[in-house]
């Protein structure tokens, strides 16, 4: 479902009667999202810019709503996302951080059960630039073209979007898969959707040191025989041994984790790894570019 999405997708919003929920109900709405509506306080003779209802149930009845982006505080997230599953609802982004470890357990246990795509806890969303934008990704770093990105690192992405979208390079679909230890979608779980994406042309990681995600996806991409032009930036290379980092997923156990496992991995995959941002989006720019004679990334 998550590679079918676009602006006619429709999207509530939960948490939509809260100050944040409003606010970006009408940015995701004035990017193109079909947001029609949302759960939240109903309150009696109040105005207001969404169709609301207190209950997920009532307004994926009410709406036909096939996604959800949940805008609520951590302690609330597990049950935002039971009542989104229990409504039917296909794909949800939970976009809050410091969700407990132990909720997340649960709702990674929940949604896989009911074939529903989470993408969270602490994600910046989900784009189909020109499309659908799920989350706060800003509209500087999108534009619609050839790359898939996935990343662990909203900032980071960000700053890569923003340089792609300079060389004229834009984005077929944007996941921001979060920092967390436990997650709904893991750069693995993207490898299949992204070789048989049509309008992915080839695929971006954006990591860091620290749990095998890489790796994963390394062995998955290997195993699929992804014939796209695949590239990563691994974030953490002068990162102190013991000294923790922002990430919850930042662990490094043994030499599993490490920056040299993962460059050592991803390349044995045929994935072309970088050490820098600009690296990364040159090297981008050039295999976009038309050379006679030479098969090129349509951007």
């Amino acid at each position: 479902m998550l590679f079918e999405m676009d602006r006619r997708s429709p999207v509530i919003v939960q948490g939509i009667t809260g100050r944040m929920g409003q606010m970006h109900a009408a940015l995701m709405r004035q990017y193109g999202t079909n947001i029609v509506g949302g759960t939240g306080t109903v309150k009696a003779g109040a105005a207001q810019a969404f169709p609301v209802a207190e209950t997920c149930a009532e307004i994926v009845a009410r709406t036909g709503a096939v996604a959800s982006i949940a805008i609520v505080p951590p302690a609330a997230v597990l049950e935002a996302v039971g009542q989104a599953v229990e409504a039917g609802i296909k794909v949800v982004v939970t976009v809050a951080e410091g969700i407990p470890v132990h909720d997340a357990v649960k709702i990674r246990a929940m949604t896989q059960a009911a074939g529903v795509t989470w993408i969270g806890p602490s994600t910046p969303g989900f784009c189909v630039p020109g499309e659908i934008k799920l989350g706060f990704l800003p509209d500087v770093s999108l534009a619609p073209g050839g790359f898939a990105v996935a990343s662990k690192s909203g900032t980071l992405s960000y700053e890569v979007g923003r340089r792609m979208r300079e060389c004229g390079l834009g984005q077929s679909i944007w996941v921001g898969v979060g920092g967390d230890p436990v997650k709904g979608t893991r750069f693995g779980d993207l490898a299949e959707g992204f070789l048989r994406h049509e309008r992915t042309r080839a695929v971006v990681l954006i990591g860091e040191i620290g749990g095998n995600e890489e790796e994963e996806f390394a062995s998955v991409w290997e195993g699929l025989g992804g014939d796209k032009p695949a590239y990563a930036l691994i974030a953490g290379a002068q990162a102190k041994e013991g000294v923790p980092m922002g990430h919850a997923g930042a662990l490094v156990m043994g030499d599993s984790g490490s920056l040299a496992s993962k460059q050592a991995r991803l390349r044995q995959a045929g994935v072309q790894v970088f050490g820098t941002m600009q690296a990364l989006v040159d090297a981008m720019a050039r295999d976009a570019a038309p050379v006679p004679g030479r098969a090129h990334i349509k951007s």
